[in-house]
């Protein structure tokens, strides 16, 4: 298989957005089996509801067949920092180094020097020893539903 390179993602294209919507309903359908948390809200997201986020988009997509292995969505936040939305991997592509490649690309290239958010569930290991090999640090746990408990975390750069 080739190896996945770094593009921007335009949601205004049918093909594109249709993989991305398909892909983030199986990567958070499987989040939603190993945190024990079926109301993630993505996954009851229509394709239309996600085009409309007004999210910045980049994919890690194969040269030669297009295939989009996976996706990274961000907000700017007033202040300057950086709220990752969504970070999604094709279960296909799953433990091939796909999100790492991501971040990456998105704390080096995209945002460099810029405090960077996220959460996930916290009992979502795999994400969590991600974020963490990456030097995000971990913040305090919340829990924004009644049986979930995510898991914040923030990238501050050297100097920031």
């Amino acid at each position: 298989m080739p190896s996945p390179r770094i593009r921007r993602l335009d949601l205004t294209d049918d093909a594109t957005a249709t993989a991305v919507h398909r892909i983030g309903r199986a990567a958070y359908a499987v989040e939603a089996e190993m945190i024990g948390f079926d109301g993630i809200p993505a996954l009851g997201e229509s394709l239309a509801e996600m085009r409309a986020q007004e999210l910045n988009w980049i994919g890690a997509v194969c040269d030669g067949d297009g295939e989009l292995a996976g996706f990274l969505a961000w907000e700017m936040e007033p202040g300057g920092d950086v709220s990752l939305d969504r970070v999604c991997v094709s279960p296909a592509w799953f433990r091939r180094g796909i999100a790492s490649l991501l971040l990456r690309h998105a704390l080096t290239d995209l945002f460099p020097g810029r405090p960077v958010k996220v959460t996930t569930g916290a009992a979502n290991t795999p994400a969590i020893s991600l974020y963490t090999h990456l030097g995000f640090a971990r913040g305090p746990d919340f829990s924004p539903a009644p049986d979930l408990t995510m898991a914040a975390f923030r990238f501050s750069p050297a100097g920031v």
